[in-house]
Order: structure tokens, then sequence, then C-alpha cells
């Protein structure tokens, strides 16, 4: 299902739940994620890869003070853009890593509210070339630190169900470059672009499971 079609049936979500929607005072919660991942700030990074996929799931408490905690899994891929490297490459990015979330939300009215956090994380990429297995090297390996400012803007459908739009953006600590993937050269590349922090946007939507009812 495209991108297009899943933001077309979240809206009918979104419409038919207007009329039976409650007030919601969320305690634990199960967490569901998927997004499309925008490759920024990283010259090269910015222009070979291209992101398929981000997705999230993750467990969560709130208190009673709007400030909550979640612990989860978080997995991406992006694939090399074979039209945009001069020399010939084919691979991807794969990356898997469990956070920790910090943040705030809150129920705004009896429908919308919104959810501000942090994600901490441990991290491990793997670059899979063909050029890289070619060389012996396959994969390329990076363990490192995973940071993830969010924020979700959520309608709920009932007292135990919500659907978010969500933005984040990743920043991961390892830079990338041309060599990360087997290529021999610089492909043109200003070097001092390697020494910047692979990031990229997640753009998508979530899905919330309440455990536990209003509380009036």
């Amino acid at each position: 299902m495209g991108m297009k079609n899943v933001l077309i049936l979240i809206s009918f979500c979104f419409l038919g739940s207007y009329a039976s929607a409650q007030k919601i005072d969320p305690r634990f919660t199960f967490n569901v994620e998927l997004g499309l991942p925008a490759s920024i700030a990283n010259e090269p990074f910015d222009d070979i890869m291209q992101g398929l996929i981000c997705s999230s799931i993750y467990g969560q408490y709130s208190f009673p003070f709007h400030m909550h905690i979640g612990l989860g899994v978080r997995y991406s891929l992006l694939t090399i853009n074979e039209f945009s490297v001069p020399s010939p490459v084919r691979g991807q990015m794969h990356s898997g890593s469990t956070f920790l979330k910090i943040g705030w939300d809150k129920f705004h009215n009896d429908r919308f509210a919104t959810d501000v956090a942090l994600k901490v994380g441990y991290a491990q990429t793997y670059f899979n070339t063909d050029l890289n297995k070619a060389n012996g090297v396959n994969p390329v390996q990076f363990d490192h630190l995973l940071l993830e400012p969010t924020v979700g803007f959520i309608l709920s459908a009932d007292e135990r169900n919500s659907y978010r739009w969500s933005l984040g953006y990743c920043i991961n600590g390892f830079g990338f470059q041309p060599g990360t993937l087997g290529l021999p050269s610089n492909e043109g590349y200003d070097v001092s672009e390697f020494n910047k922090l692979t990031q990229y946007l997640v753009v998508g939507f979530g899905y919330t499971y309440y455990f536990r009812p209003k509380q009036d």
C-alpha cells in the first residue's frame, strides 16, 4: 500500500471516529510508528541514499503531570540511488536500535493531543553493497549513538485507540563517505562533508493502544 493510500485510510479513520471519541487519560500504551526517511545534512549521504522505511515499536508510561517515558526498538532501511552515483554500486543501509523515549504529552480536548519527545538509543548500522562484498569487507558496520527529536499530532478514535501524524529528526553518530559503500574515490565530494553526522527526517503515521480506559 502506497503512502498516499495510507494517508487516505487514516483520514477516513479520523473522520469516522469523530462522533464517538472520548477524552483519554493515558497511562500505559502500546505504540507503532511507520515513516519515510529523507536524507539530509551530509552531502554525499543526501545525494546517494534514499529512504524506504523507518519503523518503531515501543511501550510507554505517561505520568499524571504529562511527562512520559518509553522503551522500544527501531528499524530503518535506506537504499542506494543508482542514478546518483557516478560509479556503479548497488546495496542498502540497514539500521536497528533500542531506544529510550522521554517527553511530554497532553490531550488538549476530547480528541486532540500532542506529543513532544526525544528518543535516545544504541544503534548498529550496516552498509551492505556489492562492492564491499567484492572487497571482502561486507557489511561495513557502525555501532553508534542515535538521537531523534520527535513531535506527534494525535487524534483519538475512542478511549482505547488513537492515530497520529509524526515528524522525527534522526541524528546518527557516524559520518558517511563514498568509501563506506566500497567506492574507490571521493567521487568529487569535498572531504569536509565526510565529518558531518549522518542525519535524516522521518515523516509518517502512528497508532496507539491505551491499556487503561478513561478515568473520571
